[in-house]
């Protein structure tokens, strides 16, 4: 299934004036979209930030029991020494006791990480993007992007140079792209389960994800602003582009970092010149 073959793309300004010469569309916009390649590489790549844990080696183990053996009518689990106090005799040790260890104790050394093909990253990252220019997959995903011009949207490289939060969001209302911070902002909530005390306090919704060829301030000026990533065009991240393995990112590019994407990813009848294999 290939998607967004529309051959040119138009680039507009920060005011939403439509500049009169448009682009090519890069030939990685025709990548055949595969949600099982994407979900099975977003599964496998984000196991790789895991920090291993284990409980203590000595859990359950700093007492002294023995079994007390055949011929006493009780169960032949060990069982602490002495007497004088409740702990006296009560079995120890084993997973179904009262102070024992569990099942199974975890282990720092488990496989926590994932090898991927680079083939399949790469394959992957192309559907992403293609996904990413078919607005019916963006709106799919839950991004709100009717008052957005064209997908996939292109902003001159003049996006780059802003410093200042405020004139990103103004940038940001003036194409249509605000929306969709704002239905970030209202999702906003306090996490279920017991990962509100773990420092995962709040969850809340993606908003859009700007990319760019140069940061001349652009980064700063974003980072605070609620749901918007920003991603260099040289080091696209498949966590970025399809969050929780869903295809369709809204993503906002600026007009240099559209251009190198053919040198990139390469075209029907070129190789990428920026990568290796």
């Amino acid at each position: 299934e290939k998607m967004a073959s529309r051959p040119v793309v138009s680039v507009y300004s920060q005011s939403k004036e439509r500049s009169t010469v448009p682009l090519a569309m890069p030939a990685v916009f025709v990548s055949p979209i595969r949600p099982d390649l994407v979900q099975f590489v977003h599964t496998n790549m984000n196991k790789n930030h895991r920090q291993a844990y284990a409980v203590s080696s000595k859990a359950g183990h700093q007492c002294a029991a023995a079994s007390w053996g055949t011929g006493r009518a009780v169960a032949r689990i060990p069982r602490v020494h002495g007497s004088g106090t409740h702990r006296a005799g009560q079995g120890a040790f084993g997973n179904m006791c009262r102070g024992g260890r569990m099942f199974a104790p975890t282990k720092t050394w488990r496989r926590w990480h994932r090898k991927i093909n680079v083939n399949q990253r790469r394959y992957a990252v192309a559907s992403a993007l293609a996904a990413s220019a078919v607005p019916a997959l963006v709106m799919a995903r839950g991004h709100h992007i009717n008052k957005v011009p064209e997908v996939p949207l292109v902003i001159s490289d003049d996006l780059q140079t802003l410093s200042k939060t405020q004139k990103a969001i103004e940038t940001l209302k003036s194409i249509g792209a605000l929306d969709d911070v704002e239905k970030v902002k209202r999702s906003r909530a306090i996490r279920r389960g017991t990962g509100k005390a773990r420092n995962r306090r709040y969850v809340q919704r993606r908003g859009p994800l700007v990319i760019y060829n140069e940061d001349k301030g652009l980064v700063k000026a974003l980072r605070n602003v609620s749901g918007v990533d920003t991603c260099c065009v040289t080091r696209l991240n498949l966590l970025q582009l399809a969050p929780g393995g869903h295809l369709g990112r809204f993503c906002v590019w600026t007009k240099s970092a559209l251009q190198r994407l053919d040198s990139l990813y390469g075209t029907q009848t070129r190789r990428a010149s920026e990568k290796k294999g």
